[in-house]
């Protein structure tokens, strides 16, 4: 007979509650190095392409709006605390704590977002959208002894919209889950001997923080400009 009941947490397919949140843990975990793999990969051609065109990844550097990128990087860092604030009224049992958390973090994560998109507004208005009829060279001393510099600027600008759409993407999908949390905590669902969804979230809400702590410097800083 199974020891779920309709009320009780435990899904039919596991023996207790420690080998569920175990299983979740080792799911969670498991995404995540996925995710490495992803971003990794992301970073190895930066790390590449930046080593054969440094002049060019330089130039292209410092057109991007460092400035708004720092705001984004204590925004982000912010929610992060406001995380392990959600956690924490979980874990002690306290829902509004809990609630209060999750809708703080979410609201920074929209902040990050609207100050993201606004960026790539200015980065179309300068011409830096890498696609043929919208990307101008205008912006940019092209060596004499280089003519495909443009070309190596249109590469960093690629990379750059990858990155970071990617990222943006992680963050609108971390916070239609958070908006999940939300509903299920107003209506009980978490306890202190019980929130492991909580806490796998927040996991994943904080490798999303990691890789904009690389993303920053790699695509904001490494020009020559600052």
């Amino acid at each position: 007979m199974s020891h779920a009941t309709i009320s009780s947490p435990l899904a039919h397919h596991f023996d207790d509650l420690e080998q569920q949140h175990g299983a979740a843990n080792l799911g969670m975990w498991t995404f995540l190095v996925t995710e490495v793999m992803i971003f990794g990969g992301l970073f190895a051609s930066y790390a590449v392409y930046r080593s054969l065109f440094p002049e060019a990844f330089e130039a292209a550097s410092d057109k991007l709006l460092w400035w708004l990128a720092t705001i984004n990087t204590v925004v982000l860092l912010s929610s992060s605390f406001t995380m392990v604030l959600a956690v924490h009224g979980a874990q002690v049992g306290n829902r509004k704590f809990l609630v209060n958390g999750l809708l703080a973090t979410i609201a920074l994560g929209i902040l990050f977002l609207g100050l993201k998109f606004y960026e790539y507004q200015v980065d179309y208005l300068e011409g830096l959208i890498p696609i043929p009829g919208w990307f101008s060279g205008e912006h940019f001393h092209v060596p004499p002894d280089d003519p495909l510099f443009l070309g190596h600027v249109r590469l960093f600008m690629v990379l750059y919209f990858v990155m970071t759409g990617l990222h943006a993407v992680h963050m609108i999908i971390g916070m239609g889950i958070l908006g999940w949390l939300v509903f299920k905590a107003r209506r009980g669902a978490y306890t202190p001997e019980h929130h492991p969804q909580v806490e796998l979230v927040g996991l994943y809400w904080h490798f999303v923080d990691v890789v904009w702590i690389f993303l920053f410097p790699l695509l904001y800083l490494s020009g020559g400009g600052l």
